[in-house]
């Protein structure tokens, strides 16, 4: 697959805020598909963990995930515990969770932290352990099976809720949760939260803006037990969203956490307006969350074909329930981080509306990638579109890989970009 050209030198983070782990190739940045190991110490315990661009916490160290590994750390278990990761990251709690005896499940919901999470697993001695892709445990996890629970907390509150319930479901009586995260990421209601649901929440920890909570199941009964009710538990549970771009309709399936869950969004319907894609081609939607783009691009080119890509696992499960309700019988939808599970695939465009945040940062990693890999996968003459906040500066990244950017939109809010590759 030919390479884009090489970008000139420059900082990985829009705010300086974060680091790379290590900058090993000519231009002073980690490769995007670069994986790298490096020690992790939560107190006399040092793991190795596996990190690459892309992944949770990446060039940096997270506090809350801290604070979960220095509590684990602490435990002994006995042979035959097991313990559950909600939010694993970089594999970093589960693998402290492993080196002190626990047989631990680990759940993201984000492909490239899930298998951060499986390199850093296999690299430490120790029982058996899982990882699984998805957003729920409730498929993996029984009832009642666990000494341990650890919730690196998702910055809404709705997945807060759904990891609480997880965690109360899934403990034994006596078992532990400890839960994570920053102020400012919603701490402080989560720490309420744990208290209603189980009737007892310490504080356990507390620095750096940011808190650590223990909890312990004493009861079979929830002391709050209406979070249970909730009906995001059920994992075939989608809101059916209506849709309607350019002259085209059909219904999403869509879940919370997916990419504008609840509406379309502004920029997606701005880029279906814009891209054009005549019947026979074939097209990638990279980073497609529900499908919508790509349901799009399917009816315009009902004997192409388009592979729909996201990291995301409840986007996968969406997209493809959204294109077997649409009757696009010419799309495939995989996991993948950007457009690695394309292989060797070549297609007529590709469109995108790429993510640009990784925790609380603002990273060109991510974009910079899609822009790379959208040139790989196209094939002499190929168009990409893409579609992203108006200040965001993606046009030196398409001109040092297309050699010339194209401007289709430049509004108040948004503006839809791209390349033909010449070659």
């Amino acid at each position: 697959m030919d390479a884009c050209p090489v970008f000139a030198n420059e900082p990985e983070s829009l705010d300086d805020t974060r680091y790379l782990v290590a900058m090993n190739d000519a231009t002073g940045r980690t490769p995007y598909e670069t994986w790298q190991q490096g020690p992790a110490r939560a107190g006399d315990l040092v793991v190795t963990v596996a990190t690459k661009p892309g992944v949770f916490a990446h060039g940096g160290l997270d506090a809350p995930s801290a604070m979960l590994a220095e509590a684990v750390a602490e435990h002994s278990a006995s042979a035959g515990h097991r313990s559950l990761h909600l939010g694993s990251g970089n594999g970093w709690v589960p693998a402290v969770a492993k080196a002190v005896g626990y047989a631990p499940t680990a759940i993201d919901r984000y492909v490239t932290n899930a298998e951060a999470t499986r390199r850093t697993l296999d690299a430490q001695p120790g029982a058996a352990h899982m990882v699984h892709h998805a957003a729920l445990a409730s498929p993996f996890v029984a009832p009642d099976s666990c000494a341990l629970v650890t919730i690196r907390i998702a910055t809404d509150k709705l997945g807060v809720q759904l990891a609480v319930a997880e965690a109360f479901r899934t403990l034994a009586i006596g078992g532990t949760c400890l839960l994570a995260g920053a102020n400012d990421e919603g701490a402080k209601p989560a720490a309420k939260l744990l208290e209603s649901v189980f009737g007892n929440a310490q504080l356990a920890a507390q620095h750096s803006g940011c808190r650590l909570l223990v909890a312990t199941k004493r009861s079979a009964v929830a002391g709050d037990d209406t979070v249970f009710d909730n009906p995001w538990l059920d994992a075939d549970h989608f809101h059916e969203l209506p849709v309607t771009l350019a002259e085209t309709g059909f219904v999403a399936s869509t879940r919370p956490g997916v990419f504008s869950w609840e509406h379309v969004d502004e920029a997606t319907g701005i880029l279906a307006d814009l891209m054009r894609i005549e019947n026979g081609e074939s097209v990638i939607d990279l980073g497609c969350g529900a499908g919508i783009l790509g349901i799009a691009a399917s009816r315009w080119s009902p004997q192409g074909r388009v592979l729909m890509l996201d990291a995301d696992a409840d986007a996968v499960r969406c997209a493809t329930r959204s294109a077997a309700q649409a009757g696009s019988v010419n799309v495939e939808v995989r996991a993948s981080d950007v457009a690695s599970a394309a292989a060797d695939a070549r297609v007529d465009v590709v469109v995108s509306n790429p993510p640009f945040h990784l925790g609380k940062g603002t990273e060109l990693a991510i974009p910079r990638a899609f822009i790379e890999q959208a040139y790989r996968h196209l094939t002499p003459g190929g168009r990409l579109y893409l579609v992203a906040n108006r200040t965001l500066p993606y046009e030196r990244l398409i001109g040092e890989c297309f050699g010339e950017v194209l401007t289709a939109h430049d509004g108040r809010r948004f503006k839809v970009i791209g390349g033909v590759r010449r070659a």
